[in-house]
């Protein structure tokens, strides 16, 4: 017990289930070696993924080369439809993670929402450090308006998403946008990455034991900045933009037992206080990376399924 609220069973058994199989913390492994148990783990801790209505594998020009993309149509949307979309940044401290340890994921929001996924294969570091990752992210976006329509999608209603690191390239997204005059329908943050420069105390209390250690963020950290300036640059610390105002709708997705859920929190107050509309959920009992263990807890797809709803409405309320 910890915060007044106790820890999920289901999530309990899954700490239990990883301290008995010795896995190694990522910190101390090479990333080639992570990228690929990371891909063990989402296959492992991941629902048989769903059927979607159509699933098209693409790329398009970014800023450093070919991006790739996968779009999703939800099940019981027809082809000749224009749907509205959400542009999806995977998480993986910018390190790991591609379009295959989020298929699922991406699939789950698409059909509980009703509308399309654009899963984004931006550059990862430490071959590409900041800003390749947020260019790539803003890229996709322009791309999304530029070609959406060939694409099936009403880029009238466009909305950005991603976890942990991609939430922290979603709200980056979202202030470029903003300052660029392009309207966004919704952010949609799942425990989000916020500021680089954060010692929390919700960093110190779920320091190591709770999946997502203190030495892995200053590890994915140290692969994703080339300087320490840039810890302070907004599109890498969007917690510390100088004016939150104008912003997108939010919505902040947080863990209770998650080293990053004072930032989560710390951003929704701050967009609140700009005049940004802001959903703020805790599920008190969960950990980091919950959305992509949707097949052992329970709690990742009713995730998945209230921001699929909050975003639906959004997109309806702008029909």
């Amino acid at each position: 017990m910890t915060r007044g609220y106790a820890l999920d069973p289901q999530a309990r058994s899954l700490l239990e289930r990883v301290a008995r199989a010795g896995v190694p913390p990522f910190h101390t492994l090479a990333s080639e070696e992570v990228r690929r148990l990371f891909r063990e783990s989402c296959r492992a801790l991941q629902p048989a993924p769903p059927g979607v209505s159509a699933l098209v594998d693409t790329a398009f020009e970014g800023p450093g080369g070919r991006i790739g993309a996968r779009l999703y149509r939800p099940m019981g949307r027809g082809e000749g439809e224009a749907l509205p979309v959400t542009v999806f940044f995977h998480g993986g401290g910018w390190t790991f993670g591609d379009l295959d340890t989020h298929d699922c994921t991406c699939r789950m929001l698409a059909n509980f929402g009703g509308f399309a996924v654009a899963s984004i294969d931006y550059r990862l570091a430490p071959e590409n450090r900041f800003p390749a990752a947020v260019d790539d992210a803003f890229a996709a976006v322009r791309w999304i308006l530029a070609e959406g329509p060939a694409l099936g999608l009403d880029v009238r209603r466009i909305a950005v998403a991603g976890d942990s690191a991609g939430g922290n390239l979603a709200a980056a997204v979202a202030l470029l946008a903003r300052d660029a005059g392009i309207a966004l329908a919704m952010q949609a943050l799942f425990y989000p990455v916020l500021d680089l420069r954060a010692s929390t105390p919700s960093q110190s209390e779920f320091a190591r034991g709770y999946l997502l250690e203190r030495e892995t963020i200053a590890w994915t950290r140290s692969n994703y900045l080339a300087r320490e300036a840039d810890a302070v640059d907004p599109r890498a610390s969007p917690l510390l933009a100088s004016d939150h105002r104008g912003l997108a709708p939010a919505y902040i997705v947080a863990a209770g037992f998650d080293p990053l859920l004072d930032e989560g929190a710390a951003y929704a107050d701050r967009l609140a206080s700009a005049g940004v509309s802001v959903i703020y959920e805790c599920f008190e009992g969960m950990v980091h990376g919950f959305i992509t263990m949707s097949g052992v807890l329970a709690a990742g797809g009713h995730a998945l399924y209230r921001v699929g709803y909050g975003l639906r409405q959004v997109f309806q309320a702008l029909r």
